[in-house]
């Protein structure tokens, strides 16, 4: 009896040796992105778009004199529409990232392998999130320096030299830090409703598909609701749109940044008013409902696929 109490301590030992640690499946999962064709492949598609949304700029004819009017203000706008392009294109980047990462685990069952190393569930998930924020950083950060970059080339291509850049103020890359912030926000709440939506389906299929299809959805619906005031009179269908995540994070940045900046949103907005602190409120109520579902079904429900 004594020995196979030794025996079960022994394995037990040994099964918690072999058990990875939560940085070392953070680490493991890096390095599966690192290795998948879904990881690069998009991401190259990514900074086609951006290459093309700022590079189109030298076709303007009237470009050099625009710089030369006001060198300043013609940084703020490059500044705001490489943001802008960084948050729409890199979101729906995320959007697969994700369903990759976690719906592809649950739809090829080797999920079952990571839980049978005696890897916790609700662990697991909060490792591979980990690790597509840390991804996700990364991409922001070196999006930021393409922009960067290909704005100087713009200045260089137009006027054959950078003293635009000497142009630049505190307050430029202060106002450039609030807008950076509504980025990352809208980045981390796009991530956590794929990540909610991937659990929910254990598909790649349906957190791909669902996770693409949710804010189109969130954008047309107000449209929905504009006409069924119109029909209706009832300003219940205006109120209501200013909960619809999609259109909140589309006016966010105008209602943050400085008034006087003028700085306008990108997308369908509420069909009400809403302010800077309503809509973070918003995103967060959002973001809490998208993690908890996310660890509760994960908790919860068995690994049976």
């Amino acid at each position: 009896m004594s020995t196979a109490i030794m025996t079960s301590e022994a394995e037990r030992a040994q099964l918690r040796a072999s058990t990875p640690s939560f940085f070392g499946i953070v680490r493991g999962e890096l390095l599966k992105m690192s290795r998948r064709w879904s990881t690069w492949i998009p991401l190259v598609v990514v900074i086609m778009f951006l290459c093309a949304g700022i590079l189109i700029r030298l076709t303007n004819s009237e470009l050099k004199q625009a710089i030369n009017a006001n060198q300043l203000s013609f940084l703020y706008v490059e500044m705001e529409n490489g943001l802008a392009f960084i948050r729409i294109f890199t979101g729906l980047y995320f959007l697969v990232l994700v369903a990759y990462v976690i719906g592809l685990e649950y739809q090829m069952g080797t999920i079952r392998v990571l839980i049978a190393r005696g890897v916790g569930k609700v662990t697991l998930l909060l490792a591979k999130l980990t690790s597509i924020l840390v991804v996700a950083l990364l991409v922001i950060i070196g999006c930021m320096l393409l922009t960067a970059g290909l704005i100087c080339v713009v200045l260089l291509s137009a006027t054959g030299n950078l003293d635009a850049l000497k142009t630049l103020t505190s307050q430029f890359w202060s106002d450039t830090g609030l807008y950076l912030l509504t980025v990352l926000i809208s980045t981390v709440i796009t991530i956590l409703l794929g990540t909610m939506l991937s659990v929910l389906g254990r598909s790649l299929t349906i957190g791909l598909s669902a996770g693409l299809a949710w804010f189109p959805v969130d954008n047309i619906g107000s449209q929905f609701l504009s006409l069924a005031y119109r029909v209706t009179h009832n300003d219940f269908w205006q109120n209501v749109t200013a909960y619809f995540l999609g259109p909140n994070l589309n006016v966010m940045v105008s209602q943050i940044m400085p008034a006087k900046l003028g700085v306008e949103g990108v997308g369908i907005p509420p069909l009400v008013k809403v302010d800077g602190p309503h809509t973070l409120w918003v995103v967060l109520v959002y973001g809490l409902v998208f993690l908890v579902v996310s660890i509760a079904l994960t908790a919860t429900r068995d690994i049976t696929e």
